[in-house]
């Protein structure tokens, strides 16, 4: 069974593992973890005590930005994403806020179905927001309550 529960100081090695191995350009350890010491909010999901996917955003009352969600490759498809992201939209109505927002990789069409999937809706184009040897796109993404 899943658990999704509060990002804790002792979750951060484990969830950077995960950041790692997820994403083409990762977050540097010392963004990771300023993230979660600037007050960023944080969620994991948890099976047999492991951390297996995780969750950063920022409330900026009325709104909120996710900053980043991964899961383990190995436990991808099995509603974890939607677990973090239903769990952030609950948070998030608590604290009276109204909109979320994100950017994706204009070429990532997985991440992309799976917030449209979430009733995200697509906004505009962010040239070249993404860096590495080829630059990418983003895609403003956002969903209201």
């Amino acid at each position: 069974m899943f658990e999704i529960s509060l990002l804790d100081r002792a979750d951060l090695d484990e969830a950077y593992e995960i950041e790692l191995s997820t994403n083409p350009t990762p977050w540097s350890y010392e963004n990771f973890t300023s993230s979660f010491k600037v007050g960023h909010h944080g969620l994991v999901c948890k099976e047999n005590n492991l951390i297996i996917g995780f969750l950063i955003f920022s409330p900026i009352k009325p709104e909120a930005h996710l900053l980043s969600i991964a899961v383990k490759e190995t436990h991808e498809r099995r509603g974890i994403g939607s677990l973090l992201i239903s769990s952030m939209n609950k948070q998030c109505k608590a604290m009276g806020i109204t909109q979320v927002f994100l950017e994706v990789r204009a070429g990532n069409d997985k991440a992309i179905s799976f917030y449209e999937g979430h009733n995200f809706l697509k906004d505009a184009i962010r040239e070249k927001y993404y860096s590495g040897d080829v630059p990418e796109d983003a895609l403003l993404m956002s969903l209201s309550f």
